[in-house]
């Protein structure tokens, strides 16, 4: 099956060596995703905030493969700060009430910048 890589353009891509979104088949995963624009965090101190931009951003990618967030069958959310689980539930709810992936969220103890609150990945599979 033929490979497509999906690339966000941030500089540390080629540096680290991933890609924001790889599809083999019909199936997709969407790289760990903070709330970064422009090298700056987003909303910092606003975990729903940057929930919503972070699933912004998946969505995009998703688009750029093919898929939309109706063929995300997992969610994985990595927190900083596992009280705020209601805000970030909520963003989680406008994207995925009719849709409802497995999920998992994981309180960890720090993300690459101390502004950032919560990463995210996805799965995505189409149909058939």
């Amino acid at each position: 099956m033929p490979r497509q890589n999906i690339s966000s353009g941030a500089p540390w891509e080629d540096v680290v060596g991933y890609s924001r979104a790889v599809r083999v088949g019909n199936h997709i995963e969407v790289a760990g995703t903070t709330a970064v624009e422009n090298g700056q965090v987003i909303a910092p101190g606003d975990a729903y905030a940057q929930t919503r931009f972070i699933f912004q951003v998946i969505e995009q990618a998703l688009q750029t493969a093919g898929a939309s967030m109706n063929d995300v069958v997992r969610t994985r959310m990595y927190v900083t700060d596992i009280s705020q689980w209601e805000d970030i539930g909520r963003a989680h709810g406008e994207f995925f009430r009719s849709v409802k992936p497995a999920s998992t969220m994981v309180e960890v103890k720090g993300l690459i910048d101390p502004a950032m609150l919560i990463e995210i990945e996805v799965t995505a599979i189409l149909d058939a």
